[in-house]
């Protein structure tokens, strides 16, 4: 049984930064790729990040320079760095593998991800 768990989650100023962990159990992720998604109250959930398995990220404009993904495999966890954080990335953060091993065009594509986590709350006040 595949567990995903996030943390790193909290309350932070705008311009500020937090690094969120998702660990993995019930699964070697050093053969797949991984994800973050976020959701915003009454919004749809969307792709934050991809990062395959040789280490190459994926990131959607709105994130890109700010956001920077990264894994340790051998600690089963990969980690979201976000830093310059602005109002508009409150939002639940999802953690996500598909058992998939790249990214690919539709890596965005909540379809793709058959495990995910609990999600842990990010909130940037202004």
């Amino acid at each position: 049984q595949v567990q995903v768990v996030e943390s790193g989650g909290g309350l932070v100023q705008a311009g500020g930064s937090l690094r969120l962990s998702c660990t993995v159990s019930g699964l070697t992720i050093e053969n797949y790729a991984m994800g973050w998604f976020r959701q915003a109250p009454g919004k749809e959930r969307e792709g934050v990040s991809c990062i395959n398995t040789v280490g190459k990220p994926y990131y959607p404009d709105s994130v890109t320079g700010r956001f920077t993904v990264s894994r340790d495999d051998a600690k089963n966890t990969q980690y979201l760095q976000m830093n310059s954080l602005k109002p508009e990335d409150t939002a639940m953060y999802y953690c996500a593998t598909g058992q998939v091993a790249a990214c690919t065009q539709s890596w965005a594509n909540i379809a793709r991800y058959n495990a995910w986590g609990q999600g842990t709350q990010v909130t940037v006040s202004s």
